[in-house]
C-alpha cells in the first residue's frame, strides 16, 4: 500500500521528534534514585557545608536523597576526575569550588580539562574570605598588621588548608598587592589550620567565613577584614581590605557540575530546583549567618564566573611560584 506524502511528512517529523520527546520525559522523572555530590574536600569544610545546605533542600523538593560524598586528595582533583568519569545521567555531581579555578593553573597535567569536562549547572553563593589573626598578633586593623609584617619579615606564618587552596591564593594576592613577606604553612584540611591558629602556632590565615566566624563571635580569634569588595552581612562591622588596600578582590565561591555530556534537560531541571532554593528566605538568611550571598543564575551566568576567575588566578599562581603539592 502506497502511503500519501502527507502521511509520510507526518510520520517522520513524528520519529525525529521521539529523541527529544523521550529526554524531556527523562528529565521529568529525574531523579528516580539517590544522587551524589561529590566534595573535594573533609567534612566540617565551607565546601561541606554549602553542599550538605543545598543537599538537603534538593532532597526536600526532589524527594530523592541527595547524598554528599567526601573525597579529599590533590586539591580537590581527586573528586573532579571521579565526576568527570562518571555517568552523564545527573546522579553524580560535583561541588565546584574557586579551588577547580585555581587547579587549571596550579596543575602542569591534569587528566581532565575543567571547563570542557564539567557541564555548569548552576552557582550557589559567594563568601568573603576572613584574614583573621591569634590574639597574639598586636594589630587590630589592615594598616597595622601590615605595617607589623614588614617590620617582622618572614616571622608569621600563614595558614591554610593547602597549596593553591582557595585561603592559600587569596593570602598571596594580599602579599603581591602589600610587597609584605609572610610564611605559609599549608595544612591537610581547614580543621588541622584552625587547630594551630588557636594555639598559636600560625599567626594568621585568609579563612572562609563559614569555618572561621563562630570563632570569630567566640572571641578566640581576631578579625581584621573581609577580602570581598563588599562588607559582610554576616561581619558588618568588619571593613573590607580594599579599603586600605585598593583594587584587592578575593572571595570563596559555590556551585554544582556535572559531567559533560548530561542531557541539557536535567541541567535545566536542577539549575532552575537550585534556584528556586536560593530564592526561600529561610536557606538565604542561613547562606548569610555563613557569610555568603546567593549567586541565583543561568548555567551560562555560572560558566562566565568560572572563566573569570580562572584567568584571575592564574595570574596570581605565577606571580607567586606555588606549585602544586
Amino acid at each position: 500500500m502506497k502511503l500519501p506524502r502527507r502521511t509520510l511528512l507526518h510520520l517522520a517529523a513524528g520519529a525525529a521528534a521521539l529523541p527529544a520527546v523521550s529526554r524531556i520525559a527523562w528529565a521529568q522523572g529525574y531523579p528516580s534514585r539517590p544522587v551524589r555530590i561529590v566534595v573535594g574536600v573533609t567534612a566540617g569544610s565551607a565546601s561541606d557545608i554549602i553542599a550538605r545546605l543545598m543537599g538537603q533542600w534538593l532532597s526536600e523538593r526532589l524527594r530523592q536523597p541527595f547524598v554528599i560524598e567526601n573525597r579529599p586528595g590533590a586539591g580537590t582533583n581527586v573528586a573532579a576526575e571521579a565526576v568527570v568519569r562518571s555517568a552523564p545521567d545527573g546522579y553524580t555531581l560535583l561541588l565546584v569550588t574557586a579551588a577547580n579555578a585555581i587547579n587549571t593553573s596550579l596543575y602542569e597535567k591534569l587528566s581532565f580539562n575543567l571547563s570542557r569536562d564539567i557541564a555548569p549547572v548552576a552557582a550557589i553563593s559567594r563568601e568573603p574570605n576572613v584574614v583573621v589573626v591569634n590574639p597574639s598578633v598586636p594589630t587590630r586593623t589592615v594598616p597595622e598588621f601590615i605595617a607589623y609584617a614588614k617590620a617582622n619579615p618572614g616571622k608569621l606564618n600563614m595558614a591554610s588548608p593547602g597549596n593553591g587552596s582557595t585561603p592559600h591564593v587569596t593570602g598571596e594576592l594580599f602579599k603581591m598587592m602589600t610587597g609584605i613577606n609572610m610564611v605559609h604553612v599549608p595544612y591537610r584540611s581547614v580543621a588541622a589550620g584552625i587547630t594551630d591558629m588557636l594555639s598559636g602556632q600560625v599567626q594568621v590565615t585568609f579563612g572562609t567565613a563559614a569555618s572561621t566566624i563562630a570563632y570569630i563571635r567566640a572571641g578566640t580569634l581576631r578579625a581584621l577584614a573581609v577580602t570581598t569588595a563588599t562588607r559582610s552581612e554576616a561581619l558588618p562591622d568588619l571593613p573590607t581590605i580594599a579599603e586600605f588596600v585598593p583594587g584587592y578582590e578575593a572571595s570563596a565561591w559555590f556551585g554544582v557540575g556535572a559531567p559533560r555530556n548530561t542531557p541539557t534537560e536535567i541541567v535545566n531541571k536542577l539549575n532552575t530546583e537550585i534556584n528556586a532554593c536560593l530564592a526561600d528566605p529561610s536557606l538565604k538568611a542561613r547562606l548569610a549567618d555563613l557569610g555568603g550571598i546567593t549567586l541565583a543564575g543561568s548555567p551560562a551566568d555560572f560558566a562566565r564566573l568560572i572563566v573569570e576567575e580562572t584567568a584571575k588566578w592564574a595570574k596570581v599562581v605565577k606571580f607567586s611560584g606555588v606549585k602544586a603539592e
